[in-house]
Formats: structure tokens, C-alpha cells, sequence
């Protein structure tokens, strides 16, 4: 363990490590705040920590079975020529339940506002379903962000120590980005919107057509942008409204 300390390219690895788990895991984060939302304020933070929670859990987890992990992309069975594996399985089923949330939330703010109270909220769904919800999401994450982490980093410390940090940094800024998603309905649209693009990427990965993951945080990048310079508009609007009357 001394030795690892003092290696510079164990270093390296963790900030690099540290840094993607981070990028991986913003479509977590994003799921868990439009989730949590359904639950009453008070139940909110505690629901957050526990998926997150349960998130570093799973993830520590797999990473103590790596060979298992590996064995993961090891051919199940071939369907036409199709090689199937169980993470082939298990990102298509995790892809196909965010394009179906996805969907569900959109046609809740289009087709049934009057349902939802002001900023998301509202006690619509129990606490153990959404942690069940949360649950489910957080094997498909978790197991992409292991599998690149065996890929990244030699060292096991180094993975576990880059997850830990990873999620603490997610943990520190889940309820920020969810109270922006909450406070602006158009930003949780366009969250929503990010939640079914992450969904096709999920399936199309399972059926070995794979989308570079550059493209997909270019594309967010840019929309992000674009709502900000939305946000930024409606806002100089609000100022010279009252001057103008």
C-alpha cells in the first residue's frame, strides 16, 4: 500500500479514474433527482444518501469479483449471429427502463400537470418504490462504470478510492442539481430528454452498436448551453417588465 502511495502513475490513475466515474455517473445523478422528486420534500435528502449509498455499495461490490465482472462479457448464448451476454442483458433492460420512465415523466408534465405541485414535488410515489426505482438503475450504472474502471486501473485501492470519491462529490451536488431541475420546468424536460438519449445509447451498447459516449456529453453540453442562454433571456425579460409598465 506504501508502494502505491508513492507511484505517480497510481496518482494519475486515480484523478483520471475519479474524473470519468464522476462524468459517468451525472445520468445517475440526474435519474435520481427527477426520482426523488415524487417523494415529499422532507423524504428527498434521505432518499438521495441512500441511493448514492447504495450506488458506492454496488459498485465496491462488483469490483471485489472482478473475475465474476469479466466473466459478464464472456458470450451467454448467439441468437442469429448475435453474441448475447449478460451485460448485453443488462444494459438493454436498464436502457429500455429509462426510455420507458423517460417517456412516463415527459407524458406527466405534458398530458398531467395538474398532478404535480410546484417544483416536481409532491409524495406521489412511496419511499421503498423509489428505492427500488433507484435500486434498479444503479446495477446498470454500476456495472458500466466498473467494467471501465477494471479497464482504466490496475491497482484495486485505486478503483475503490476513485468510486468513494466519485460518489461524495455526486452526494455533495445532487440536491443543487435538483432543485435547478425542479425550480425551471423546461431544464427538467430537457433532463428527461437526456434520461431517453442515455436510454438508446444503453440499448444500442447491448446490441454491440456502440455510441461513443463523446458524442452524447457534446450533445448534452450544447443543449445545456443553449438552456442557459434561454434561462439568462427570460430572466433580463423579468427585470424589464416592471420598468416598462
Amino acid at each position: 500500500m506504501i508502494e502505491l502511495l508513492q507511484d505517480p502513475q497510481a496518482w494519475a490513475s486515480l484523478l483520471t479514474l475519479t474524473a470519468l466515474e464522476i462524468v459517468l455517473g451525472i445520468d445517475n445523478v440526474i435519474f435520481l433527482s427527477i426520482i426523488t422528486a415524487k417523494l415529499p420534500a422532507a423524504q428527498q435528502p434521505l432518499a438521495r444518501r441512500v441511493g448514492l449509498g447504495l450506488a458506492a455499495i454496488m459498485r465496491i461490490g462488483l469490483l471485489l469479483s472482478i473475475t465474476w465482472i469479466i466473466g459478464l462479457t464472456e458470450p451467454l448464448t448467439t441468437i442469429w449471429g448475435y453474441v448475447l451476454s449478460w451485460r448485453d442483458v443488462v444494459l438493454i433492460g436498464g436502457g429500455l427502463f429509462l426510455l420507458v420512465k423517460g417517456t412516463t415523466e415527459i407524458h406527466q408534465m405534458t398530458e398531467a400537470l395538474e398532478e404535480n405541485a410546484v417544483g416536481g414535488s409532491g409524495g406521489k410515489s412511496s419511499f421503498a418504490m423509489v428505492i427500488v426505482q433507484i435500486v434498479l438503475l444503479d446495477i446498470v450504472f454500476s456495472l458500466d462504470s466498473v467494467i471501465t474502471a477494471v479497464g482504466m486501473a490496475q491497482h484495486l485501492p485505486v478503483m475503490i478510492a476513485a468510486v468513494l470519491i466519485s460518489v461524495g462529490i455526486m452526494l455533495l451536488a445532487a440536491k443543487s442539481i435538483g432543485d435547478f431541475i425542479h425550480r425551471h420546468p423546461t431544464v427538467k424536460m430537457l433532463a428527461l430528454s437526456f434520461l431517453l438519449l442515455v436510454g438508446v445509447a444503453l440499448v444500442a451498447d447491448g446490441l454491440h452498436f456502440h455510441i461513443p459516449r463523446g458524442y452524447l456529453y457534446f450533445a448534452i453540453a450544447f443543449s445545456i448551453g443553449v438552456e442557459i442562454l434561454n434561462l439568462l433571456a427570460a430572466k433580463a425579460r423579468r427585470r424589464k417588465s416592471p420598468a416598462a409598465h
